[in-house]
């Protein structure tokens, strides 16, 4: 299993969750010794699972390329990818190819990590694909004529929206793909409602000093990724998050999909624009079954 941004918060989480039970787990961080000290962490839970870091980077395609590429040397299988790195309302900044860097990090990463490792994915029974969203997707909006707001007054908090709505508009189109080749993998989302992470740590202050009395901790937002991800009774295409107060806390249940995440004509054009500027392109056919 491969868990991106699983040096901290939701994505330790689940990767400790995984290795708890069994699986051989990829703690793939942006920064090596952070990711270091994770496994660490992780093994002192005595893990019945087998623990391991890799770099990579979601803000460069070049890293991205890297890691799918020395991964796939490496194993002859993928159970479950999770789609969690991320970033969350930093200043305006771009990725190595110039990319707004929340889209680029957030979304464009994802999307290339995926197309890259799906060979193996194909090959692997049962396997899964579970992209974390947020409950931010529901303001969003895609611009396609200025994704990168080269153009616009940026907006932190509208930029990551968007790349939240991106999230989840690719889950489901890559389910949509999937099941139109009779594949066997599973795409899937989730979102953590109100949970506190060092995520928030480009938020305003106000909810920077809340967060850690309202939020769940960590481990309790990671069960929506868990089910998304391992549960047999979750199909492709569904999405998951807490089950009170509006999505904000509590136990795993269906989550409701956005009117604007379900543009099957968004999806495609965004799908097309981000094979576009990744450059990468799915080995999908009919014979993948």
């Amino acid at each position: 299993m491969i868990v991106t941004g699983a040096n901290t918060g939701l994505g330790f989480q689940a990767a400790a969750m995984f290795a708890a039970k069994g699986a051989d787990v990829v703690l793939a961080c942006r920064d090596e010794a952070k990711a270091e000290s994770a496994v660490a962490r992780i093994m002192e839970r005595l893990p019945v699972g087998s623990v391991r870091a890799a770099r990579l980077d979601l803000a460069d395609l070049d890293s991205v390329r890297a890691f799918a590429d020395d991964f796939a040397n490496r194993q002859d299988r993928l159970d479950v990818l999770v789609n969690n790195g991320g970033v969350m309302w930093p200043p305006l900044s771009r990725t190595a190819q110039g990319f707004e860097v929340q889209f680029g990090t957030n979304h464009l990463g994802h999307f290339a990590l995926t197309g890259r490792l799906l060979p193996l994915l194909l090959r692997t029974p049962a396997a899964r694909v579970t992209t974390v969203t947020s409950l931010a997707q529901v303001t969003g909006r895609i611009d396609f004529e200025d994704m990168h707001w080269y153009e616009r007054r940026y907006s932190t908090g509208a930029a990551y929206a968007q790349s939240k709505l991106a999230n989840m508009m690719f889950a489901l189109e890559l389910d949509r793909k999937l099941r139109a080749v009779g594949s066997h993998v599973v795409s899937t989302a989730s979102h953590p409602g109100w949970t506190f992470t060092d995520l928030t740590r480009h938020s305003p202050a106000v909810l920077r000093r809340a967060s850690p009395f309202i939020g769940m901790p960590p481990e309790v937002g990671a069960l929506t990724t868990m089910r998304a991800a391992t549960d047999p009774d979750a199909p492709g295409g569904s999405y998951w998050g807490p089950a009170r107060l509006f999505g904000t806390k509590g136990h795993p249940a269906p989550a409701r999909i956005p009117r604007r995440a379900r543009d099957i004509v968004a999806a495609a054009r965004l799908w097309a624009e981000s094979t576009r500027l990744t450059g990468v392109r799915y080995p999908l056919a009919a014979s993948t079954g």
